[in-house]
């Protein structure tokens, strides 16, 4: 007899607000208003926190969500109380993307350390499940490990518990590792933007759900809560052919920009495009950005990257990733409309 085929879950959508602060409310109003399931914001520069607390104040359902924080610019400490404070400010709709950075950023931007990194963020996730664990229950705080040490919280500097409980933590990566470590202690992965479907199938997600499995049969606390895969587009997409000409001139340039990339070079290589890769980042270093994006063919920006007027391009995101991931996050030029990011996500809800 026949087994009677499953169709995937609706994928759940996500819009990422743009860059500039001024931006966000308008976005988290239009996303909320649109019935979208979660705002999402970046840190590049500026405190996505603060830009999620502002948007807390404006809208009343939709989660917000920081995508990403860079984790090793803080300790688990003040990680700990930035998640806190947004989680009891927005009411319990707070979901904690956290990601890694790359080493020169961590060094010699923030000034903090690196060494391990798949290894640092499994404990700092760790640190901070403990730290929550303290306020939520008034346990003491002993937290000990090979890069962060948590002895101390004085009922003075405790916020206590929240009746929605701890946020969750979702993990970015790209790399076997970082991505095992997601499934290893997190409530859920964020695949990077420079991602095709091939290598998230292939090279990604298999060791995401491995690891995740080890945890569940191992019986850890936060398993309780179902595991999200979230994956991550790029568009361009404009209401006419001068704003999708734009739109997709810039998205070409952000792949050129993360194709020259040392840590995703294992993408590249993956597609046979080393060479591409090596050329791409001579380039970059001597600050040559438009010929960057000139190096980017059809083939190479077709696979990392999705363009057309907004029902064309649900359509394609939704064949790619229906049944693959359970939540799509949609992201566009920084200086595009916001509205056009959701008019893609409205009509990829449409198809169901």
């Amino acid at each position: 007899m026949t087994e009677p085929t499953v169709a995937p879950s609706p994928l759940r959508l996500d819009v990422l607000a743009p860059g500039r602060p001024e931006r966000v409310l308008a976005a988290a109003r239009e996303a909320e208003r649109r019935g979208l399931d979660r705002l999402v914001v970046a840190e590049t520069a500026h405190n996505p926190f603060i830009q999620l607390a502002r948007a807390a104040e404006h809208t009343t359902s939709i989660e917000l969500a920081t995508g990403v924080a860079i984790a090793f610019a803080r300790t688990p400490m003040t990680l700990a109380y930035e998640a806190w404070g947004l989680h009891e400010a927005s009411g319990g709709r707070a979901v904690i993307g956290l990601g890694s950075q790359v080493k020169p950023h961590i060094v010699r931007r923030f000034g903090m350390p690196w060494d391990r990194p798949a290894a640092r963020m499994r404990e700092y996730v760790q640190a901070v499940r403990a730290i929550w664990n303290s306020w939520q229950t008034g346990e003491r705080l002993v937290f000990r490990g090979d890069f962060y040490t948590h002895t101390l919280m004085t009922p003075a500097f405790s916020p206590g518990p929240l009746p929605e409980g701890a946020p969750r933590i979702l993990l970015a990566g790209v790399g076997p590792l970082m991505t095992a470590t997601a499934g290893a202690v997190a409530d859920g992965f964020i695949s990077h933007p420079f991602t095709s479907v091939e290598y998230l199938t292939r090279q990604v997600l298999p060791g995401v759900r491995k690891a995740r499995a080890e945890a569940e049969d191992g019986g850890a606390q936060w398993t309780a809560r179902p595991f999200e895969a979230v994956g991550s587009v790029l568009t361009a997409t404009g209401r006419t052919e001068e704003e999708l000409h734009a739109n997709h001139l810039a998205v070409r340039e952000r792949v050129a920009f993360y194709a020259s990339t040392p840590a995703y070079r294992p993408v590249m290589e993956a597609h046979g495009w080393t060479d591409l890769h090596e050329e791409l980042h001579r380039l970059s270093v001597r600050g040559r950005w438009k010929e960057m994006g000139e190096l980017i063919d059809d083939d190479v920006y077709r696979t990392f990257a999705v363009s057309g007027e907004p029902e064309e391009v649900a359509r394609e995101i939704h064949r790619r990733y229906a049944g693959v991931v359970d939540r799509l996050c949609v992201s566009g030029p920084d200086d595009a409309d916001p509205a056009l990011t959701a008019d893609v996500l409205t009509a990829v809800r449409d198809l169901g």
